[in-house]
């Protein structure tokens, strides 16, 4: 298979550094404990393998740790019942430098066994190279960013371990036996701990070698366990906001709804060398900088500008506008869906792909041209590309040409915001 396009640019907050970071001074690779049974989220799918567009949501969180150069291996570990379902996704997604190791009954039985098999020497599939610095991350944690992983790396370089914390949002209160309240946490001098963590290699290890059944069983924090067992004081970083776990079903509806509207912000306007075509396409990219906050655009046919659009795919731009000045002409959309499909452009995001025709007639196209593009669509869906139609009448007058691009601007806008598989192979009509 080859190889699908990397994820949404550097992710999906505000906190992402402006140009490349050098890589820190260490070796570093990462430990995802995805074990967890999901009950809080309610359902039988525990809440790493949620689907959530198309692929489940440990998938987000190893990508994210794929997309930094500096971090050579990631292992996730999984229940015994989940190992084979990880590693079809691995295998399906085409995830890289990703290992599946089967986990214990707890989380910190499960973190040992990560952590471990980068020591032991019978590995059956491959060799792991011990890490000087391991970051140790939860797999419902999808939003991390390469910043604040430098950040507790190089402060666990420094300081043996450290991890990243976020101030306390709601205030912490203790109840008496009889459930009244006793006393209340000042919130000013507490924070929530977070992750990412990370770890000098062996202090990590070593500590959790030490570590009691009690610990094994009812520990949650391994910030402590280094404390507990190596004597090592954690750094403490402030964290970004999108730090947050992903623990109940809403948590998966704010998740979609932040993913969608990172990939809605990146749009390519493809329209082809006819002066119709190209002028509608200039007043499009006009009025959609009002709603999209990258727009390219492109002015020549699709089959000459195969390597302009593996350019767009490699900058991770997810939506394109396909402009066609023939009557039921689908040409150029359909060889722009050969090539996202050669590309594996839809593995890890779907595609939305918007066929916009000019000059058409009503009784002439909606008849065969509409059976063409739902015929289309059907196919492409296969895919994860989400192929949409557009009817516009560009032979207005100048005010109402307005008008007319106003309303397709804004349906493009909604149809790469909600990536609703619903509207697929209809045609809309601005």
């Amino acid at each position: 298979m080859a190889s699908p396009a990397t994820g949404l640019g550097e992710g999906l907050n505000s906190e992402a550094v402006s140009g490349p970071r050098p890589a820190p001074p260490v070796s570093v690779a990462a430990v995802l404990p995805a074990g967890g049974s999901g009950e809080r989220m309610g359902g039988g799918t525990p809440k790493q393998f949620c689907d959530l567009l198309g692929r489940p949501l440990v998938s987000y969180t190893v990508q994210a740790m794929e997309r930094i150069s500096w971090i050579s291996d990631i292992v996730v570990v999984v229940s015994q019942e989940n190992v084979e379902k990880m590693k079809f996704i691995v295998k399906k997604i085409g995830h890289k430098k990703t290992t599946v190791v089967e986990g214990g009954i707890t989380r910190h039985r499960s973190i040992f066994n990560g952590l471990d098999i980068f020591v032991k020497s019978n590995h059956s599939s491959q060799l792991l190279k011990k890490p000087e610095v391991v970051i140790i991350h939860d797999a419902v944690r999808p939003f991390v960013e390469e910043d604040i992983l430098f950040k507790v790396v190089m402060a666990a370089k420094e300081h043996g371990a450290a991890g990243a914390i976020r101030p306390l949002v709601s205030t912490v209160i203790a109840s008496s036996a009889d459930g009244c309240l006793d006393h209340s946490l000042d919130r000013a001098k507490y924070r929530a701990s977070e992750m990412p963590q990370a770890f000098l290699f062996d202090i990590i290890h070593q500590a959790y070698l030490q570590c009691s059944d009690y610990d094994f069983d009812y520990g949650t924090e391994c910030l402590h366990l280094a404390l507990k067992y190596s004597k090592t004081n954690a750094k403490l970083i402030e964290g970004p906001p999108d730090l947050w776990k992903v623990t109940y079903r809403r948590d998966l509806y704010a998740a979609e709804s932040l993913i969608k509207d990172t990939m809605s912000q990146q749009l390519c306007i493809i329209s082809n060398i006819n002066e119709n075509a190209r002028q509608v396409g200039f007043l499009l990219h006009e009025t959609l900088k009002d709603h999209v906050k990258v727009i390219k655009s492109t002015s020549t046919s699709v089959s000459e500008n195969d390597n302009h659009l593996q350019n767009m795919l490699l900058d991770h731009c997810y939506n394109f506008v396909c402009i066609n000045d023939e009557l039921n002409g689908l040409q150029e959309t359909h060889q722009l869906l050969k090539i996202l499909e050669s590309r594996n452009a839809s593995v890890l995001y779907s595609v939305v792909l918007i066929s916009v025709h000019l000059d058409i007639l009503e009784n002439t196209f909606l008849s065969s041209g509409m059976q063409s593009l739902a015929k289309l669509a059907k196919e492409a869906k296969k895919k994860n590309i989400l192929l949409y139609g557009l009817i516009m009448d560009h032979r207005k007058d100048n005010l109402k040409l307005q008008e007319t691009i106003g309303l397709a601007a804004s349906l493009i806008t909604a149809l790469i915001r909600d990536r609703n598989p619903i509207f697929v192979g209809q045609i809309l009509v601005a």
